[in-house]
């Protein structure tokens, strides 16, 4: 715990406040201002959100480069490379949250309340896995090379492995909390529980498909964090620049959500560049040990991973052109 402490202060403790406080500011005016009521958030408010979101996620990179530019060679290429990387990385993970949308039926206009909860449980279980990964990469360096291991193993996977759907209905912990709890077929508004009487005519309370939902795209978050937690260790080990590029992609994927959902199937070839992008991360530890550089150059790491992901969406949205159909000929998945 010392070990941690002392790891997350290395950065001075007014720059967390500061970053917690705009995080803060951000979901207060998310939810009690712009989000009040249930609504459904359509396209055009989806993509005016992101873009709020992802100008807060690069005017950072400008306090980045304002306050560790000097102790942290190359911070700013490091926190904007790690914020690309993150937020491209989670495209995966808004496919499988509209999967679980369309498994449980979820309305559009309660689709962000539960995106909103899980965005704070997304906060805290990065915080964790973060915690963990500096703690483990400040005693033991040569855990990066496992992480440079698994990221090319996984880059190689990917590209060879061929997509297949998610069988919701058999996940374990649907199971589980369907054999552990109460819950209700139907939903109940945007309640995430509600009293109803049992089989013996008591009041007990019972879960909704809402909570379900919930609860399933948090572990999905988990699952991909195993992948992108490891991903941006290998770009930086600098705690303050992994978690807050971090939170700020993931914020902003959130919202832009909304507008991916109806159109990702015309980025199906960009798993390609991913795979190719998490190969390149990986190998760029063995890299500079080979050339015998101290690290890989942060400005050709933004530039290649530039260069790499925008190849990938070029790519994928000429084979998907003139037509509402995936690589695959099947039709695009709506979050409806």
């Amino acid at each position: 715990m010392e070990l941690l402490l002392s790891l997350f202060m290395g950065t001075p403790v007014w720059m967390w406040l500061l970053f917690i406080s705009i995080v803060v500011a951000l979901l207060v005016f998310d939810l009690g201002v712009l989000h009040k009521d249930d609504h459904e958030i359509g396209v055009t408010e989806s993509l005016k959100l992101s873009a709020m979101y992802i100008a807060m996620g690069v005017l950072f990179s400008g306090f980045v480069w304002w306050q560790l530019e000097d102790t942290v060679p190359g911070a700013t290429a490091l926190y904007l490379t790690a914020f690309v990387v993150e937020k491209t990385l989670a495209m995966d993970n808004v496919f499988v949250i509209a999967m679980i949308f369309g498994y449980f039926a979820i309305p559009r206009q309660y689709q962000h309340r539960v995106l909103f909860w899980g965005i704070l449980g997304v906060i805290l279980l990065r915080a964790i896995m973060i915690g963990l990964g500096a703690t483990l990469v400040a005693q033991y360096s040569w855990v990066l090379y496992i992480f440079a291991v698994f990221l090319i193993f996984t880059g190689v996977k990917m590209m060879m492995t061929d997509e297949k759907e998610m069988d919701i209905s058999q996940n374990p912990v649907l199971k589980l909390l369907k054999r552990r709890m109460n819950v209700t077929e139907e939903l109940h508004g945007s309640d995430f529980f509600v009293k109803k009487p049992d089989a013996k005519g008591r009041m007990v309370r019972f879960a909704t498909p809402l909570f379900l939902a919930l609860v399933l795209i948090e572990i999905a978050d988990v699952v991909f964090a195993v992948d992108s937690v490891p991903a941006v260790f290998a770009i930086t080990s600098d705690p303050f620049i992994v978690y807050t590029s971090n939170i700020f992609a993931i914020l902003g994927l959130r919202a832009l959500y909304f507008a991916l959902a109806a159109i990702l199937h015309r980025f199906h070839y960009l798993k390609y560049a991913l795979s190719v992008l998490l190969v390149f991360i990986g190998s760029k530890i063995f890299v500079a040990d080979l050339m015998g550089w101290e690290k890989f150059p942060a400005s050709w790491s933004l530039a290649i991973t530039f260069a790499i992901l925008g190849a990938g969406v070029v790519f994928s949205l000429w084979k998907t052109r003139g037509g509402d159909h995936d690589g695959h000929g099947g039709k695009a998945l709506t979050a409806e």
